[in-house]
Order: structure tokens, then C-alpha cells, then sequence
């Protein structure tokens, strides 16, 4: 059942959003090499305390840590490490949810890590742009199937894979709420888009081909080939206009 929410409950959501869009101006700042993933998880972690919010990715289905953090070939869910050291040309992506009186807001970024190769680069840049082509298609009366078709489209016209094994989703004040949004799918299908909807639009790419394994940790997700992955999520608020999106930080490009 898809859940409407009202003008209170998208305030505290948009008060959710500020704070992770506050982590990701953070990390910006912060992501270099010689850094264990475990030490962006703290700096989620702090930040989020330190302004009112709970990381609610820690304890979600027993998952230990405050953030994923994923590293090149790791699609998503990486968990939080002191073995894992961030290199220069490395691509790490940290993928948070915060949550504000019970009110969650999710979202990604695909960082660099010093500097990168032209490869990761045009994978960085591409999944994010596909996010922004299926969020033209966010239209009061349209479909789900035209965000997902509008990723899907984009993304392979450039040469590379979503994933299939995995989707963006509804959001309020459980994480993962209906409606599924896939980053594959047909025009015209799936739920209608109706204003007060909350949305959680994620594009996952995989360099090669779409296939991809879980590791014995339960939660490590990977691309079967080994190639690079990316991965970009924002909330976004419908309104009768069109849009909002809740999860960017002031100035953010």
C-alpha cells in the first residue's frame, strides 16, 4: 500500500533529508585515501547524532553499522570496516538513511577518492545523470515504469547495466515502503504517481554486465564479474508542481 503523507510528516522528513545532505557535504570534505570505511560510518554516525537524527541503517534486520560503504566493485550494503583502506582511484560509495521523530529519508553518493581514472569517472558521472533523467518523468498521473524505463534507457545507452536483484522504494517512517521502484521497466506501468508521495530513486550501475553475487557476510553485494559499480540515491517529495528533492545539501551540484 502506498502511504500519502501529509504536509507535517513531509517537514520531518525534509528535516532528515538537511541531515544527510549534511553528511555528504561532510565526507566531501572528508573521504581520503588511507581511510577505513569504518571511519566514514563514524563520521555518519556523528553527524547524525549531533544533529538530532538516528542512523537507522544500524540494527535494520541485525546490519551492524550506521552507513554501507562500498567500495569499486561493490554495488551496495559493503559493511563498515578497519580492514578495508580506501586507495587513491578508488570509488566508494556511502549509501545513509536518517531518521528525524521516526520520519526517514535515504539516500547515496559515489565518491572519489583521490584521483581517478577517465573509467570510473564517466561510471560516476553516468549513474548520476540517470537519476536526474528518470526524475523528469516524476509527473503527477504518470507511471513508476516511466522513472524506471528512463534509467534503464539512459544507462545502457552509455554501455552499462542496472542491476536487477535490487530497487529504489517508497519511504516515510519505515525505510523500504511501497511503491518498488526498479531501474528497469516499461513506460506506462506500475503505480500512478500522485502528489504527497515519497520516493526513494536510486540508480545502481554496473560497468559490465548486470549480474551480481552476495558474499557469506549476508550483505556484501558485488558484481559477478568484478567490475566497477556506482550508485546514486535521492528522497524526493511529489508535489502537485512536479518535485522536491529532500536529500541534497545547499549548493550541492
Amino acid at each position: 500500500m502506498v502511504i500519502i503523507k501529509s504536509p507535517r510528516e513531509i517537514s520531518l522528513m525534509k528535516e532528515a533529508g538537511r541531515v544527510v545532505g549534511l553528511v555528504f557535504k561532510t565526507l566531501e570534505e572528508s573521504i581520503k585515501p588511507g581511510m577505513s570505511t569504518l571511519d566514514i560510518d563514524a563520521i555518519v554516525e556523528k553527524v547524525m547524532l549531533d544533529n538530532d537524527c538516528i542512523p537507522a541503517e544500524k540494527g535494520y534486520y541485525d546490519y551492524p553499522a550506521s552507513s554501507c560503504v562500498s567500495v569499486n566493485d561493490t554495488i551496495l550494503h559493503g559493511i563498515p570496516s578497519n580492514k578495508i583502506i580506501l586507495k587513491n582511484g578508488d570509488i566508494v560509495s556511502v549509501d545513509i538513511v536518517a531518521s528525524y521523530h521516526g520520519y526517514m529519508a535515504d539516500a547515496c553518493r559515489t565518491f572519489k577518492v583521490g584521483n581517478i581514472s577517465e573509467r570510473a569517472e564517466r561510471l560516476v558521472r553516468v549513474t548520476k545523470e540517470a537519476f536526474f533523467e528518470g526524475l523528469k518523468h516524476v509527473v503527477v498521473g504518470g507511471h513508476i515504469g516511466d522513472i524506471s524505463h528512463a534509467i534503464q534507457s539512459y544507462v545502457e545507452t552509455h554501455g552499462y547495466n542496472v542491476t536487477r536483484d535490487y530497487t529504489g522504494h517508497g519511504i516515510g517512517t519505515h525505510m523500504h515502503e511501497d511503491p518498488n521502484i526498479p531501474n528497469y521497466g516499461k513506460e506506462g506501468t506500475g503505480h500512478r504517481i500522485e502528489p504527497g508521495m515519497a520516493l526513494a530513486i536510486e540508480p545502481m550501475v554496473l560497468e559490465g554486465r548486470k549480474d551480481t553475487r552476495v558474499l557469506p557476510d549476508g550483505w556484501t553485494v558485488k558484481s559477478k564479474d568484478g567490475k566497477l559499480t556506482a550508485h546514486y540515491e535521492n528522497t524526493v517529495i511529489v508535489t502537485k508542481e512536479g518535485y522536491e528533492i529532500i536529500t541534497m545539501y545547499e549548493g550541492e551540484k
